[in-house]
């Protein structure tokens, strides 16, 4: 019969244990949730930053090109002196205007505007 009590007495301070000791599911929970929040930070920062980029891109140029056909997209400040560099480098109008994805007008206009 002691040993019944015995074993009901460990039994009850177990229990009693249990309830004051910290559960590692509730500290794995407190971690995930805290991932997530980094996570969501993250995707809004690098849409705010994808936003600011799409409108730089959206900015007009300098310059525009002159045409008596049809009036033309100004060519972006980028491609200008990706143009430029390309023809510092030695790369003739053709090769320059198949890199750029340019025609050659455009190619001619950007380098002529800056001669």
């Amino acid at each position: 019969m002691t040993l019944e009590i015995l074993i009901m007495a460990t039994g009850v301070v177990l229990i009693v244990l249990s309830f004051f000791m910290k559960s590692p599911v509730k500290r794995l929970e407190k971690e995930i949730e805290d991932l997530s929040i980094d996570y969501y930070q993250d995707i809004n920062q690098l849409k705010r930053r994808l936003k600011v980029v799409e409108e730089e891109l959206m900015i007009d140029p300098k310059i525009s090109l002159k045409s008596s056909k049809a009036p033309k997209k100004p060519i972006h400040e980028i491609l200008v002196n990706q143009v430029l560099a390309l023809h510092q480098q030695g790369y003739n109008d053709e090769e320059i205007s198949k890199r750029s994805a340019l025609s050659i007008e455009q190619v001619h206009s950007v380098i002529g505007g800056k001669r």
